[in-house]
C-alpha cells in the first residue's frame, strides 16, 4: 500500500502536483509485481521534484525501494 504526499511547497499549481503524483503512481504500477506484499509506504515529495523527469523518478524510486529491501535488487 502506497501513500503519496505532495505539499503546496512543491508547487502552488495543482496541475503540477497531480502530474508528479501520476508519474509516481505509474512507476509503482510498473514495479507492482516486484514489490513484496505487506508493506505500507508513504512517499513524501520534496520541492526539487518539480525539476525531475519520469526517468529520474523511476531510477530514484527503484533505488530507494532496493535500499529498503522492499524489492529485490541484489
Amino acid at each position: 500500500m502506497f501513500g503519496i504526499s505532495i505539499s503546496k511547497k512543491v508547487s502552488k499549481k495543482a496541475v503540477v502536483r497531480n502530474r508528479i503524483k501520476r508519474q509516481i503512481k505509474g512507476i509503482i504500477r510498473s514495479q507492482g509485481k516486484a514489490i513484496a506484499p505487506g508493506w505500507k509506504i508513504v512517499i513524501v515529495v520534496k520541492p526539487k521534484a518539480i525539476e525531475c523527469k519520469y526517468e529520474h523518478f523511476l531510477r530514484e524510486l527503484e533505488e530507494l525501494l532496493k535500499k529498503a529491501k522492499i524489492i529485490d535488487g541484489h
